[in-house]
């Protein structure tokens, strides 16, 4: 009886120490897979135009679209012929402030399952004010001020 109670004793602090993860062995983990060099990264300046579809990087960890693209999911496509989109950035920086003549906007990005909830936009502040879920500007006509 004693010997199965010692036993059982040492089966349990064995799982235990299996159990706990050793904190010098986490902080040698090393990701799984290809690892690539930040050399060749890009970052994008505010004076300069944003090329379409992420032609360089927008942030550090972001690898480039040339190296993004590869390995045997894309081996057979034709980057050329596939669409290039502007970014989305863009196209809302293409849409015209809408001006509004009371103080506040209401804007629901397009209304019914295509646009976002109803939000109302305070535009006591000089200039275009953006709405917080689809970056539309409004502003307050010039004319209607007291």
């Amino acid at each position: 009886m004693t010997l199965l109670r010692s036993l059982g004793s040492q089966a349990r602090h064995s799982t235990q120490r299996l159990c706990q993860p050793n904190v010098s062995s986490l902080r040698t983990i090393t990701p799984i897979g290809k690892s690539y060099s930040t050399e060749g990264e890009t970052t994008i300046q505010k004076s300069e135009r944003v090329p379409p579809a992420k032609a360089v990087t927008w942030s550090a960890n972001q690898r480039p679209k040339s190296q993004a693209m590869t390995g045997p999911r894309f081996e057979q496509t034709n980057l050329d012929a596939q669409p290039n989109p502007l970014p989305a950035i863009e196209l809302i920086k293409k849409e015209p402030i809408r001006m509004v003549s009371s103080r506040v906007a209401a804007c629901d990005g397009g209304g019914g399952a295509l646009g976002h909830p109803k939000i109302f936009i305070n535009l006591d502040k000089p200039g275009p004010q953006p709405c917080g879920y689809c970056g539309l500007r409004f502003e307050r006509s010039h004319d209607d001020h007291h």
